[in-house]
């Protein structure tokens, strides 16, 4: 059925998926947060083109990646199916964390570090990092700007896993406290939201390195 003259145009359906990196390779399971030189294994590597084949028949536009190295390396696969650049992003980093760069990946090994053990005193805020509010404030304006640059078509935004998955307990209306071991945001999944217009219709999670994950390592990507 053809608008009348003058009829308002129909809303855009418009899809910002966020995906998380591959694996890192990181044998020394160092937590490594915001620090630069941690790339993609080669078990991230295939990941990060598995996701890229995942959303090769898909009407990407536009693709943006947080400024780390392993963000920007899964994003590469996904932006050249498409022809497209990657675009980077400081509001997609990985989130702030008080024990950046000890072994202590995976939450193990915090007992032998005592000067950390008051950052450990409120999972509220949380106390040993950025606050959960302040992650959700900076993921929605990103995925705003995304949304506004794709619309009508679909976006990717290369981000990290305390990211991803705190925009997606705000999208849902659930609480920001939650356990980092529970979490829905493997490596190289994708969690996409659906607009039409500007109102949000729907939100899904697919995991398209799922037969991969088993070989990770424990502990090697945030």
């Amino acid at each position: 059925m053809t608008s009348s003259p003058g009829a308002p145009a129909e809303p855009q359906r418009t899809v910002v998926h966020l995906l998380r990196h591959g694996e890192v390779d990181n044998p020394a399971h160092v937590l490594y947060g915001r620090l630069p030189g941690y790339h993609l294994s080669a078990l991230g590597v295939r990941m990060a083109e598995l996701a890229a084949e995942h959303l090769a028949d898909h009407d990407v536009v536009h693709v943006v990646s947080s400024p780390l190295e392993r963000a920007r390396e899964t994003a590469a696969p996904v932006a050249a199916e498409h022809g497209l650049e990657v675009h980077t992003d400081e509001r997609l980093l990985e989130a702030e964390n008080a024990f950046e760069g000890l072994p202590v990946a995976g939450g193990k090994g915090l007992l032998h570090h005592p000067r950390l053990w008051p950052k450990m005193l409120n999972p509220l805020r949380p106390s040993w990092g950025e606050p959960y509010t302040r992650i959700v404030e900076r993921m929605r304006d990103a995925v705003v700007s995304a949304r506004e640059a794709a619309r009508g078509h679909e976006a990717v935004l290369v981000s990290h896993q305390a990211p991803i998955w705190m925009i997606r307990l705000a999208t849902e209306g659930r609480s920001l406290v939650h356990n980092p071991a529970r979490r829905e945001c493997s490596l190289a999944s994708l969690t996409s939201l659906t607009f039409v217009g500007d109102e949000l219709l729907s939100l899904e999670y697919c995991e398209p390195a799922a037969a991969l994950l088993p070989q990770a390592q424990k502990g090697a990507g945030a």
